[in-house]
């Protein structure tokens, strides 16, 4: 049984691993390598890596709306293919960007790239249901989840060791070849998916598609708490990333190297907590582990900032932080996959999507507010990252007595 999970689902998880996995290596490429290039006297390096890491977040802010919109009036598979196809001359752009060193094509090509990957996003992750039904959302959301962050974190590395060594044929054979042989993998995807309905008013208004997808999830019994958690997670990820590089260079006077093994742990402790909330759960959602995941992670959090520990106990603790916020995040994305949605899950996903990204947003201006007053004190920081956790977990405990009562049993009856 495990053997016909385990390939229903390859193709799936793998096109999910390898399409995040070329987001990350093109945009830190360009930031690692375009440095060296003749930049416009009107382009500093920090504005270079602001426009650069922007252009592969901004598009979903804009077109999640269409997204959605695609996930549900059209085959969620041939949305994904489609696009995934379109990445080839995307990445084509990309090449020649590098071969003539022009970066503003490079930031184009980056933004072309962020584009494509909002417009599939709500068909990618409304496949989880189709492909493993009810049964199978806490599974899928848990280990679809972890290859995503797997994705990032060997973008990233790959594009740091490449940039040491840059070679020209490297970058293309490794844009184009991850390009080819994402769209392969897709195409390999098997699901059923449910009937297309005949008609679908989808605002593409950002601001009208807020408000009335946010009505039609309020019809679903904790569907928003889900979003807000699901958004939540990534707020305090995103401000848990910045303020590991601040800390552990200030504080432990580390280089970068040891700064990138840091977050590495990080990376890799979100992966494998996602993947052990995926086991945990089996064939049901376990709401509980989203106290019990903000709950470890509060303490902990609690600990990074009284406490100056060694840098080997810092990482480890990192590591822990990062597992339990993946233990908090698959209950709340399969809370989601599992309610009865119908061919407006993509609606609903392309919802989180926005959201997600202005609570990223909110993430930054915060980190930049306390590092501002506190003269990057990377101890408030933390100290700031708890609070919201805190306030997070105030708010499952008061939405719902079933969070409560589900994080009990989970605490009587350990899996």
């Amino acid at each position: 049984m495990a053997k016909i999970i385990q390939n229903k689902w390859a193709s799936l998880f793998f096109s999910n691993f390898l399409g995040v996995f070329n987001d990350n290596l093109l945009k830190n490429s360009v930031i690692f390598i375009s440095v060296t290039w003749a930049l416009p006297h009107w382009l500093t390096q920090s504005q270079l890596i602001s426009i650069v890491s922007a252009c592969l977040v901004l598009p979903y802010i804009f077109l999640s709306p269409l997204g959605g919109k695609l996930a549900v009036v059209h085959s969620r598979k041939r949305v994904f293919r489609f696009f995934k196809l379109l990445e080839i001359p995307i990445m084509l752009v990309a090449c020649v960007a590098f071969y003539y060193q022009w970066v503003l094509l490079a930031a184009i090509s980056v933004l072309l790239m962020g584009t494509q990957s909002s417009l599939y996003s709500p068909s990618k992750y409304s496949l989880i249901r189709d492909i493993g039904g009810e049964e199978g959302v806490s599974f899928g959301s848990g280990v679809f989840e972890a290859m995503a962050f797997l994705g990032i974190l060997t973008g990233t590395v790959t594009a740091s060791v490449i940039s040491d060594s840059y070679s020209f044929a490297l970058i293309v054979s490794l844009f184009l070849g991850v390009a080819l042989l994402g769209y392969l993998v897709t195409r390999a995807i098997r699901a059923t998916e449910q009937a297309i309905p005949d008609h679908n008013v989808t605002h593409m208004n950002p601001i009208r598609f807020l408000k009335s997808t946010y009505k039609f999830a309020r019809e679903h019994s904790l569907v928003n708490s889900a979003v807000l958690g699901a958004s939540a997670f990534w707020l305090i990820g995103g401000m848990l990333q910045m303020n590991l590089v601040i800390h552990t260079q200030h504080v432990y006077h580390a280089s970068n190297t040891t700064t990138g093994l840091v977050m590495a742990c990080a990376a890799v402790g979100i992966a494998t907590g996602m993947y052990v909330a995926g086991k945990i759960s089996g064939n049901t959602v376990k709401r509980g582990l989203i106290l019990a995941g903000i709950t470890l992670m509060s303490a902990l959090l609690l600990i990074l900032t009284l406490i100056h520990l060694t840098l080997p106990a810092y990482a480890v603790v990192v590591f822990c932080v990062a597992f339990s916020g993946g233990l908090f995040q698959v209950p709340c994305m399969s809370m989601i996959q599992s309610s009865d949605l119908g061919r407006k899950l993509g609606d609903v996903i392309a919802y989180l999507n926005l959201i997600t990204f202005i609570f990223i947003l909110m993430g930054t201006a915060l980190f930049w507010l306390v590092t501002w007053v506190t003269n990057e004190n990377s101890y408030a920081v933390f100290g700031a990252i708890l609070l919201v956790c805190l306030l997070v977990g105030a708010y499952f405990v008061r939405k719902s007595p079933v969070f409560v009562a589900e994080y009990r049993a989970l605490l009587r009856k350990p899996v």
